[in-house]
């Protein structure tokens, strides 16, 4: 699987983006693709998700900021940035994990919960949002 990120760029705080991840090698049946962001050697953070039935999951920070959608037949991910903030400045990275049997939600022995970062077996290089103030 490979996944390259586009899109990425500067802006003053309050503009938009949109990143664009172009996948491919992906041929499963079932998935959870994502968007995550941190500085190289950081924890990574999740900032949304989305499953092949297009349900969607966000963090905290990004609600009603961010959208997360995917375009089946270009096989690409985006994520729609708007009413941006300095804070939202990083490295954001698009991944996926491959044939999860409940989307975005993983579940072990009977308790299940939504995913997180580590769950992604596959990320881009990462693209860079720089916002000024």
């Amino acid at each position: 699987v490979q996944l390259v990120e586009l899109g990425g760029g500067s802006v003053q705080a309050g503009g938009s983006l949109r990143l664009s991840c172009v996948i491919s090698g992906l041929a499963t049946s079932t998935y959870c693709m994502a968007w995550l962001r941190a500085e190289p050697g950081f924890k990574r953070e999740l900032v949304a998700t989305i499953n092949k039935y297009g349900g969607t999951m966000y963090g905290d920070l990004v609600k009603d900021r961010f959208t997360i959608s995917q375009d089946n037949a270009k096989k690409t991910l985006y994520l729609q940035m708007t009413n941006l903030k300095p804070e939202h400045a990083t490295m954001y990275y698009c991944a996926v994990d491959p044939d999860t049997p409940y989307g975005c939600t993983y579940c072990d022995g009977g308790l299940c919960r939504p995913a997180s970062a580590g769950d992604f077996r596959y990320r881009g290089q990462g693209t860079r949002v720089t916002v000024s103030s």
